[in-house]
């Protein structure tokens, strides 16, 4: 089940009585979680809150991971994301749907950040060079 919420008639007075009760009466979890919505409600960011259980169509899923459904077929295929049949269909748990998107978001920031090394690396070798010439 997905929730989408209005939040743009919130008062901005109501939001810091929210963040000032999750920081000093709610523990870390709660804390976090109030806090997130908070941000979101001030930055007018969308909220969508979903039961982890919930499953997707092929058509869903590739909608929330922003890819063509395609190319979710091959993940799904290659077990990169698990999956159950209903009849002959396929259906994807929301969580696997989360933990997949959440391997994938560390995978490219370790990318990122190798390139980045590549590049402090490429940068160093030539002020190395240069400084010998």
């Amino acid at each position: 089940m997905k929730t989408t919420f209005e939040t743009a008639k919130i008062p901005a007075a109501q939001l810091e009585e929210l963040e000032q009760f999750a920081r000093e009466r709610t523990v870390p979890e709660l804390r976090d979680a109030l806090l997130i919505v908070a941000r979101c409600v001030r930055e007018s960011a969308h909220l969508i809150v979903s039961d982890a259980s919930q499953t997707l169509t092929p058509s869903e899923a590739a909608k929330h991971l922003g890819m063509s459904r395609t190319h979710l077929y091959k993940l799904l295929d290659a077990g990169e994301i698990p999956f159950h049949h209903v009849g002959r269909d396929r259906r994807i748990e929301m969580r696997d749907l989360l933990a997949f998107e959440e391997k994938r978001d560390v995978a490219r920031r370790e990318l990122a950040e190798r390139f980045a090394q590549q590049r402090a690396t490429t940068e160093t070798a030539v002020d190395e060079l240069a400084a010998e010439l």
